[in-house]
């Protein structure tokens, strides 16, 4: 466990912090003008609909792969060095993608995005908490990285809007260079330098293996979300999980391990990971849903769409801000447990929406689902870095980053798979009479594609067709939503447990 107490951060520290809010708040920020920008991608490269899911995928791939070799790679050479160096090869990355003449290179381009963005997080997590020693302290700061975060996906669709409205579309990805040219200035005189003087060279094998576990799993899944069940996907699943048997099989035998699996041994630090991963499970998933009833529901465009779900980051702007100061007289488990209580709540809220566009009942309930996640994220991330002992932060950190990425994964192919399930029972039955077999059948397998087939049908035959599809949509939206809810009061038992281990703060 890291001391906590050592003397309280000063004004250079949280100048620090407002440096190390910059990657957090763009990292999330592009990824959301990115997805904006894919008309106009399409448009003028002439990309095609695989390289346009490649264009926005490859990123989350090679980021999610990497982080945890990342981590480890900081706590040996230098966290702010890795983070100066990942800040680099972002922002020249960027701009190689700005100016990307072909699918093929900006897909490349992407990919060493990915890479040199899995530098971000992890750096940004133990340098924080290598700035502020004091555990109060601590939890406000990581509160403020983590706010960060969901602040660049709130102003993300206004940000790209107005770039792609004034711009071309290799703006969206020139912004990381100013940011980046800031932090490479401002961060050797401002971040503080960490490393363990005890560690040896990263295993190699270790490496493949975390790269080789990551990535099968996270493609999968995400195929699984897009296509449904498949042999290829589920065969990814498998290997990747297979990988990661070798993996932590490995770091047992190490002396200088890339993981150190004796963080688990922590109660707190294996439910706080536990609860990140469950968290964003629910999250990502229910975002995904969210999304997809915005465009094909309610019918709005994707700008707009961006435009009613930047509240609900709002949320948690306000939960993760909020969370460290009542954790201070409230031990945090509560804290935690009670937002993930509320965010049951908004799940409820989301249980009750119906298929004709109910835009207001949408948001409040995105609101407080998200405003209930909100303090696990803040206060979860924080026991997680808090339980580290000083020289293992930045693998830590890292574990902190990539559990919500594969939670993340897992709860969008999941919770994706039980609405295209529910879905299709009910569509089976409900397509109206004189629809045509080749419509019917393309209309029963999602929402996407009754949508694209009503456009061709006439009207007696088109909206009731309409109508049906997105009633057995929002039938799936309800189950996952129950799902969810469910699944949040089970995370917030499990994180009460923890009441009578922890004091009156977060770590």
């Amino acid at each position: 466990m890291t001391d906590d107490t050592t003397t309280q951060a000063g004004a250079r520290e949280w100048i620090g912090l407002a440096v190390l809010a910059l990657p957090a708040l763009l990292a999330s920020l592009e990824l959301t003008v990115t997805h904006l920008a894919l008309p106009a991608i399409a448009a003028d490269l002439g990309a095609s609909s695989t390289q346009l899911l490649w264009i926005v995928d490859i990123y989350a791939f090679l980021l999610a792969a990497v982080l945890i070799p990342v981590g480890a790679l900081g706590d040996r050479i230098g966290r702010r060095r890795v983070l100066l160096i990942g800040s680099v090869g972002y922002g020249i990355a960027s701009v190689l993608a700005a100016y990307a003449p072909s699918p093929e290179l900006l897909i490349a381009a992407r990919a060493l995005m990915g890479v040199a963005g899995a530098t971000l997080m992890p750096s940004t997590l133990s340098i924080t908490a290598a700035m502020f020693r004091d555990a109060r302290q601590r939890a406000v700061a990581i509160g403020v990285i983590i706010a960060s975060v969901s602040g660049g996906t709130a102003i993300g669709p206004l940000v790209g809007g107005w770039l792609l409205e004034h711009f071309w579309w290799g703006s969206a990805f020139l912004l990381a260079a100013p940011v980046m040219a800031a932090l490479v200035v401002a961060g050797p005189l401002l971040l503080p330098e960490h490393r363990d003087p005890r560690s040896g060279r990263l295993d190699g094998a270790s490496v493949v293996l975390a790269l080789l576990a990551v990535l099968p799993v996270v493609y999968g899944l995400k195929q699984v979300a897009a296509d449904g069940l498949s042999t290829v996907p589920v065969a990814a699943v498998v290997v990747g999980i297979g990988m990661a048997v070798q993996f932590v099989r490995r770091q047992r035998r190490l002396a200088d391990p890339l993981v150190d699996l004796r963080l688990f041994s922590d109660r707190a630090f294996r439910t706080a990971a536990a609860t990140l991963t469950f968290g964003i499970f629910v999250l990502w998933g229910s975002n995904y849903a969210i999304a997809q009833y915005l465009q094909l529901v309610a019918g709005l465009s994707p700008l707009n769409a961006g435009l009613w779900t930047a509240p609900s980051a709002a949320g948690v702007i306000a939960g993760s801000l909020i969370a460290p100061r009542v954790a201070r007289r409230v031990p945090a488990p509560v804290v935690i447990g009670a937002g993930l209580v509320v965010s049951a709540t908004g799940y409820l809220v989301l249980a009750t929406v119906v298929p004709t566009g109910d835009l207001v009942r949408l948001v409040v309930g995105a609101i407080v689902v998200s405003a209930g996640l909100g303090p696990m994220m803040a206060l979860a991330t924080d026991m997680v870095v808090g339980a580290a002992p000083a020289e293992r932060v930045g693998a830590a950190a890292a574990i902190s980053s990539t559990a919500p990425q594969i939670g993340g994964a897992f709860g969008v192919a999941v919770l994706g798979s039980i609405i295209t399930a529910v879905y299709r029972e009910a569509m089976a039955t409900a397509v109206p009479v004189g629809v045509p077999d080749e419509a019917a059948e393309a209309a029963r397998d999602n929402l996407g594609t009754a949508a694209a087939v009503v456009r061709q049908l006439p009207e007696p035959l088109a909206d009731p067709l309409l109508a049906a599809a997105r009633a057995a949509f929002t039938s799936g939206f309800h189950v996952t939503a129950l799902v969810s809810a469910a699944l949040m009061v089970l995370v917030a038992a499990l994180v009460l447990t923890l009441r009578t281990r922890q004091g009156g703060h977060a770590a």
